[in-house]
This record gives structure tokens, sequence and C-alpha cells, in this order.
């Protein structure tokens, strides 16, 4: 492997920059030796005769022979005559071209720039500048070198050139004076800056360990991280303990936690500290479930659109689930595999249908989504579609001021909503609406804070129907069978050889990764020859991690290599043909998080993108929206079905095997499930079972809401 290097190079020629300045070739001059190098990255705005220090490590190009991969770089202002000319009379200052650089330069000689930058009126000395012309040129000097001291302040730093750019887009020519006065202030409001860079910046200006500034981004970051790991809040215990890790005193923590509350960017309650947007969502999420769950008058007629809607080979819950979308305001609709949800939900809104009324269908991704639109034949929507979010104002415009036009609103994989979600949601029934939550509870918990879903089976505040009876039909698959069996804590039978049936599932026992990857690619061809099935269209591999030798991004370097091999492409580098993924929600193109698509053209700044038969334009900034998809992690395909799965497992996801994971692996497979790995790593997930308690007062509200209206009118409209 190539080792970093220094170099001080003088830019020639700037022979490519995209739009966004984001790709950059130049060639340029090294000073110590005067050989040419090419220097390739994000260089930004940089002009001929600048001198730079760039770090980074040579690499050999096929095409274009040896480059120099820059990592990062700081220009400095030139200092010999010619390089002032060149810097000058490269475009990069409006109003001087080549050959009036010459003629500053020539009057002024090597003291050119700070003539213009610290007497800017005897540039009028020079035939052709008038005083405009000289105070714009000074202010564009100035500007430059105001930009290069940023750059080199923050790259001193250790920060990158991606980074430095989003802190001087957010401050401007204040950006030094800010990340000195207060470098946690950035952490709040600039997206990749993180408690721990901005506390690098801190150290490296002397803030001592107990200073206010750094306390407060200490307990920001704290509330933050523990929101990331699913937490509504943090027991002041909790905060304490974690603070002093960071080596954080407790009485200047407290301190902070109470000035953080004074400026409303805390919430204290109790012992427990909230983000104030999360306390805002329990609160109003417990009142709107409550006034929610008073039983309604079912409407005339309801029994006979049941009596039509509901057919003979359902069961008795399934009729219960029915029913119960006529009666009460607010009920769970929950089950494992082949327990007939969808069945129940399919004779619910035939029911509903049938008296004319407005059914809403949704569910938190849009895969979900497109999976209860085709198993229902009626229209269904993300969540953040349904409530129409704006992505300008980062609101939602359905609301309680303009709330949703429905008799029934049902959500399918509920398990997958989060607080903010589902309070959002909530705010948008009106008080006549009936709200269905169907959902697995023993799938994983969402990603976002606030596991709805449990909090409001463990509260018993609202009818439950549980579906437990495994239809006969359902039994034929292994994989059915096997979800069970990992609910029970018992290792999955595999499907006996010769005995293939309608959901088949296969272990297949390795423990040296690299064994472990040459048997996935042959599971892979062995699928494609004897189920005919595609292995970049119709399988997914999921992993429980992201990095590892067996994690995501390793998987897909691997499976992008033998399903869709290029020459010369750098690991990771989308090329026609590659399978991806959305990574977050995007309403301009309307493609939405967990989206999959394939790549019909790829550059190194944008990319066209197959989503479901729709062609989709990538520029250089929505790129990063965009991964490899040939393997996922488990989380990212809660509410994704598929005709197989691929699970790998291993010794090194020991911290993230669980049954719920496991559990959620295996059912998003229909035809067929693979796994392939450590018999331990296997029984390790099948035997962990946590309860997954997450710091949530949302049951507790629930029943403080419910005996607070015991003793109130009943207002609930019939």
């Amino acid at each position: 492997m190539a080792r970093d290097e220094a170099l001080s190079v003088t830019v020639d020629e700037v022979v490519f920059q995209s739009e966004d300045g984001r790709f950059s070739v130049l060639n340029t001059t090294a000073e110590r030796d005067e050989r040419r190098v090419v220097l390739v990255g994000d260089l930004g705005a940089v002009a001929p005769g600048e001198t730079l220090q760039v770090r980074g490590r040579f690499e050999q190009h096929a095409q274009y022979g040896e480059r120099f991969q820059v990592e990062t770089f700081t220009p400095v202002t030139p200092r010999t005559r010619e390089g002032i000319k060149r810097y000058l009379g490269s475009g990069l200052v409006d109003g001087i071209g080549p050959a009036l650089a010459e003629r500053l330069v020539h009057k002024f000689g090597d003291r050119t720039l700070e003539v213009i930058t610290t007497q800017s009126s005897r540039l009028r000395e020079v035939s052709g500048i008038g005083p405009k012309k000289a105070a714009a040129i000074a202010e564009a000097v100035r500007s430059r070198a105001a930009e290069a001291e940023a750059l080199s302040y923050l790259q001193g730093l250790g920060l990158g050139p991606a980074l430095s750019k989003r802190l001087r887009r957010q401050y401007g020519a204040d950006t030094v004076r800010v990340l000195r006065d207060d470098p946690y202030l950035a952490a709040e409001q600039v997206a990749g800056v993180g408690f721990l860079t901005a506390d690098r910046i801190g150290r490296a200006h002397g803030y001592e360990p107990d200073d206010p500034r750094r306390a407060a981004g200490a307990a920001l970051h704290l509330v933050g991280r523990a929101a990331d790991e699913g937490h509504v809040f943090v027991r002041v215990s909790e905060l304490i303990d974690a603070a002093r890790g960071l080596g954080v005193p407790e009485v200047a923590l407290k301190e902070a936690v109470d000035v953080l509350s004074a400026r409303g960017l805390l919430v204290t309650d109790d012992d427990a500290v909230y983000a104030p947007t999360l306390h805002r969502a329990e609160v109003t999420a417990a009142r709107r479930l409550i006034g929610l769950r008073k039983a309604r008058r079912p409407p005339a007629g309801a029994e006979r659109a049941i009596a039509a809607a509901v057919s003979a080979e359902l069961s008795t819950d399934q009729r219960r689930a029915v029913e119960a979308s006529f009666e009460h305001g607010l009920f769970v609709v929950t089950g494992g595999p082949g327990t007939g949800k969808t069945t129940a939900v399919r004779a619910l809104v035939a029911a509903h249908r049938k008296l004319g009324r407005r059914v809403l269908l949704c569910a938190p991704t849009g895969r979900a989504a497109k999976r209860l639109s085709e198993a229902t034949s009626a229209p269904a929507q993300t969540i953040h579609r349904l409530l129409e979010f704006n992505p300008a104002t980062g609101a939602f415009q359905r609301d309680a001021g303009e709330p949703l036009e429905a008799d029934v609103v049902l959500v399918d994989e509920a398990s997958m909503l989060d607080l903010w979600l589902g309070d959002s949601l909530l705010a948008a029934i009106p008080p006549t609406c009936t709200l269905a939550l169907v959902g697995d509870a023993d799938q994983l918990p969402p990603v976002g804070p606030g596991p709805l879903l449990r909090e409001l089976l463990d509260s018993e505040i609202c009818p439950v129907i549980r579906l437990g009876q495994v239809f006969r039909q359902a039994q034929r698959s292994a994989i059915v069978r096997a979800a069970h069996d990992i609910l029970h804590g018992r290792r999955p039978s595999a499907t006996a050889p010769g005995e293939r049936g309608e959901g088949d599932l296969f272990v297949i026992r390795a423990s040296d990764p690299e064994l472990i990857g040459r048997r996935l690619i042959d599971s892979l061809e062995r699928m494609r020859a004897a189920y005919g099935l595609d292995p970049k269209r119709d399988v997914q591999v999921l992993s429980p991690m992201r990095k590892g030798a067996l994690g995501t991004q390793r998987l897909n370097e691997l499976l992008q290599q033998a399903l869709n091999p290029a020459p010369d492409r750098p690991p990771g580098r989308l090329s026609r043909g590659d399978k991806i993924m959305q990574l977050r929600n995007d309403y301009d193109r309307e493609v939405f998080n967990g989206d999959l698509g394939e790549v019909l053209d790829a550059a190194p700044e944008s990319a066209i993108i197959d989503m479901s038969g729709r062609r989709v334009a990538y520029d250089r900034d929505a790129l990063d929206s965009l991964a490899l998809a040939y393997a996922s992690t488990i989380h990212k395909v809660q509410g994704s079905e598929f005709p197989a799965i691929v699970v790998v497992l291993h010794a090194t996801h020991f911290v993230m095997l669980s049954r719920a994971l496991i559990y959620t692996a295996i059912t998003r497979a229909k035809r067929l499930a693979v796994i392939i790995g450590e018999e331990r790593a296997l029984m390790r997930a099948i035997g962990n079972n946590p309860q997954h308690r997450t710091n949530s007062r949302l049951k507790a509200r629930l029943h403080a809401e419910l005996a607070a209206g015991q003793h109130a009118p009943d207002r609930t409209p019939r």
C-alpha cells in the first residue's frame, strides 16, 4: 500500500474541475525537485500560480499513469514574481488578466500582493486601474487570502477539505473567529462536526476540561448520542457518568444542563434530560393516543359490510381485527410470519370500501408501502408522503391545522415507527378517524428514538389483536417454521435434501472470512441454477454490521467484483450495472430511504439510476445518498421483502447478534433463505434475547393521561 506523503507544489494548469469544485485534476510542479506532479481530488477553486501544501499518496492509474491523490491541502500565497503574475492573471481575481497582472508585477515586484491588500490606492499608479477597480481588486485578493488562511487553519487542525468547506459555507469570513471562540457551537450547527471534532479544536486552543462551553457541548453530544441509540431521554445519573468518561466534571456538567435548559436547548423533567423535540413528541403523542382510543359507534351497514368482506377462511382473530376497525379509534394487529396479517388487512380495507369509507394506507418506508399496496390492491404511501413533507421547511404540511381526510388510517410495519414520526402522524389524524397499527412486535425496534408500538403494547391502553395461528399453507414454508423456532429460542431446521417447498432454508457452515466469501459467491450461482434467481435482482445479502471483514462495506466490494466486474475500477466506485440503495429520502427526485436501483451510467461526479423503471439523475451533491446494495445491514431492510436472502454470520458480529436481528433477517425472505457462517454465531443470535429497554416514558404518560381523562367528561364525537 502506498504511504502518505507531504508535498509543496505550484499549480501550473487546471486540467479539469467539476462544477461543484469537488473533483479537480491539476498539473503542478513540485518545489523540492521541480518534477511534474498530477494532483487529483477535492481541491476547491485552486488557480494557476498558487502554491499548495498537499498531503496524500501517489497512485498508479491504468489509463492516466501516476497521479497524486490529495487527502488534505493548504493554499499558500505565491512568493515569487512569476508565481504572483500567474496567480493574478489566472482569472481568479475579476478584472485582472495576464496583461494587467504583468504591469502590476512590473510596478511592485514581489511586494505586489502586499501592496494590493494594504495600500490599494497605489494600484492607480498602474495604467488602466481607476478607484473602483483598485477597490474591487483589493477586496478580491483579501477575500482569497482570508479563504486561504481559513483553510490553512482548518486543515492544520486535521479537518479534511469537505468539512472545511462546510464550515466556510456556514460561517464565511468569521470561520476562524467562531471556532476559536466556541468550537462546540459548530457541533450543533454544522453537519459532520460532532463533539469529538469540536473537542479536538477546543483542546488545541487550550480549553480546560471544565470549560462551560466544553461542558455544554458534551451535554448536547451525549443527549444526541442517546437518541441515536434509540433512547428518548438520558437520566441525569447516566449523563454524569458518560460526561465523566469525556473528562467533564460533574459540577460543570450540571451547570451546563441548567444553562442549556434555560436557553431551550434541553428539557429537564424530574431525573430525565431530553432534546426539546423528543420531550414535546412524547408528551403530545401520549395525549393524542388517549384521545383516539375511545370507542366508536359503528356506522349503519357495518355488519353487512363485514359479512361481505370476511370469508369463511378467516380465523376468529382476523375477523376481530376487521370488527375492531369499526368499533375502536385505536387498535393494534400483531403477529409473526404466516399468521395472516396481510389477509386481515385486505378484509379490513374491503369492508370499509363497501360503505364508501375513506381508508388511507401507509408504511414507514417506500418498499413497505409498495408491498402493502400490492397486497391490498389499494394505494399506499410512505408516512412522509402521506403527511406531505416539505424538504424546504423540514416540516409536514399535514398536521392538526390541516388534518388528513380519512375515516381509517392504517400503518403497516408499525414496529419501525419511532416516537417523532409517530407523533407527527398522530397530529394529522382527526378525532373522528380510526388508527390501525399493524406490525410484528418481535422484529427489531425502530432505528429512531422511541419504540412507539412496543410502548403502546406494554401500556395495554387499547385493544390488541394477536394473530398466533400459523395457517396450513404457511406451515409448508421452512422459512416460516424457522422464524417461529427462532422466536422460541430453538435452532431452525433446514430444508431436507430433496424436499424443496414454498420457502426453503439452508445453513452453510464456515468460519474463515475468506472461505465464507467464497461460499457466498458459490451460493449465489447455485441459486441461479437451482431456483432461477438472479443474484442482483432477486437476492439480498445481509450482514449485521457495516464494517469489518464480513461487514457490508467489504461484502459489497467482493460482490461488486463478482457480479459486475470492471477493470481498473476503484473499490466501491459506482459503475454501470451496479445494484444501489438510496440512503435517505429525496423528495425532489421522488426516491426514498431503502429504495433499490441499478446504475445505468456513472461518472466521478454524476450518475443515472434506474429506480423501478424511472431514470433518475444524480449530481455530485446527491451521490453521497447512494451506496452499493449487493449487501445491506439487516436494519436497513426492515419492512422489505425479497425472493431470497443470504445472511452472513460470524464471531466478529457478536456485539450485534440478537434473536430479534436474526428473526428480522429470516423473515425478509419469501422463497429462499440461506445462512452462511459460524454455528456459534447463529446460536449466539438465537440465544441472545435482551429486552429492548430504551429510555422512554410514553407508557407512563399514557397511563397518566388515561387517569386524568377518566375524571373528565367524554366529548368523543360519535
